[in-house]
């Protein structure tokens, strides 16, 4: 078998079988295929596509490139969820306390952010002592003792998917449909999870700017996730603005905190109500997800949501006063306001300038190697849809540093006020299963 056949017959269309695809990525996992023979691989993916079976093909062969979770020693259906990545996107931080109240097992694996703002690992480590990298045992153990858990994903997890995004960052293959999902699916299938809900965001702020594209992607994962023996839910939800009102790290937590004590902003509700009761539906606690929602909304009404936020808190070694006392997470010593220029409604705000701001004023990474600074971050004053008179706050920027004028300007660009109000906000847009 040779490279140059294989790219060949995906350069001509045809159907790659199981074996071409496995020596593809295991022999460039391995340092036997160089680069240009990967790219080129890649661009001819990208212009020709690939099929049910070649994506889930190359799926496995990710999954099959380094080291699995065993999570057999956890008791029953292990749920997961996934974001496709959006600004102010803490869905995870408020589903793991949700879904576990109702022993569904939880057992997360998550990675570190890089660009807009941290990822969820980066939010939790803003709480003082919360320990993310544990053992298997202890993350087992976690899980079948208060049915939750959240871990740094393994370093040897899909090293094929990490070297070919990589590639794929600079060679202009990352918009490819059959390879974000496979990137995607293969990192949740290796984390050990027996059921998926992916959550598809769509908008200025996410990767997919079309609904009908976020759809397809959406479509092809939970596809995916079937052919391979695993119960996939695909929600598609809006990213055109950022979800809630905080963008950042420490708030971002503080924001988890309000919805789950019932306090939370409409679209961040919707959203991670409707991510967890189909997270509780697969995982067997219920039988409808109409059923699974009300008895959410009564968990948090209870008070009982935020107590389990507290035990994740304490049993990953974080002070949990922070739950009862919010202040004791970073603060910022800056706090700019950005001002509206005119009267009238906020008919857009493009999320991803909004994330940039904030990676501008230390929430996020430009590289791997930058330190986040957990109080930086954006409070959103006003969202899609709101009122505003001439000067009038839009957005407040928390910073440590002395000067963020390119960070002020970002933002202000990113809000348009218009004279007419603007047609409301879906929430979500479709579900796919």
């Amino acid at each position: 078998m040779r490279m140059v056949d294989i790219i060949s017959k995906k350069k001509n269309g045809g159907i790659l079988s199981k074996e071409e695809i496995d020596y593809a990525v295991q022999g460039y996992t391995k340092g036997e295929i160089p680069d240009y023979q990967m790219s080129s691989f890649l661009m001819s993916v990208y212009f020709k596509g690939m099929n049910k079976e070649e994506t889930a093909n190359l799926t496995m062969s990710f999954v099959n490139s380094g080291d699995k979770a065993d999570l057999s020693a956890i008791e029953g259906m292990k749920v997961d969820k996934h974001s496709t990545g959006g600004v102010g996107d803490k869905i995870s931080l408020i589903v793991i306390p949700l879904v576990a109240s109702f022993d569904v097992p939880v057992a997360k694996m998550s990675g570190r952010g890089l660009g807009h703002t941290g990822g969820t690992i980066d939010k939790l480590e803003s709480i003082e002592g919360f320990k993310i990298e544990l053992s298997s045992e202890e993350f087992i153990k976690n899980v079948n003792t208060y049915k939750m858990a959240i871990t740094g994903q393994s370093g040897n997890l899909t090293p094929a998917d990490k070297k070919i995004y990589a590639l794929r960052d600079v060679t202009a293959t990352v918009d490819s449909i059959p390879l974000i999902a496979s990137s995607v699916m293969s990192k949740k299938i290796a984390s050990g999870a027996d059921a998926i809900v992916l959550d598809v965001k769509v908008g200025s702020g996410a990767f997919m700017k079309s609904i009908d594209e976020a759809k397809e992607l959406a479509r092809t994962m939970v596809e995916i996730g079937k052919s391979l023996n695993r119960k996939t839910v695909a929600i598609v939800t809006d990213m055109n603005q950022p979800l809630g009102h905080e963008v950042g790290n420490a708030n971002e937590i503080r924001e988890a905190i309000e919805v789950l004590k019932g306090h939370g902003s409409q679209d961040e509700t919707t959203v991670a109500l409707t991510i967890a009761s189909y997270m509780t539906v697969l995982g067997g606690a219920f039988n409808s997800f109409e059923e699974a929602y009300k008895a959410l909304e009564d968990l948090i009404k209870s008070g009982k949501a935020i107590e389990k936020l507290k035990q994740l808190v304490k049993i990953q070694g974080g002070n949990p006063e922070v739950i009862d006392n919010p202040d004791l997470l970073p603060q910022a010593k800056y706090h700019v306001e950005v001002k509206s220029a005119c009267a009238g409604y906020v008919a857009s705000i493009d999320a991803e300038e909004i994330g940039i701001a904030a990676m501008l004023l230390g929430a996020g990474r430009k590289t791997k190697e930058d330190i986040i600074d957990y109080a930086a971050g954006i409070t959103m004053v006003k969202k899609v849809g709101d009122k505003v008179e001439e000067g009038d706050i839009l957005c407040i920027l928390h910073t440590n540093m002395t000067q963020c004028s390119e960070s002020q300007a970002v933002a202000v660009k990113a809000f348009v006020v218009d004279k007419n109000a603007p047609a409301p906000v879906n929430y979500i847009y479709d579900i796919i299963q």
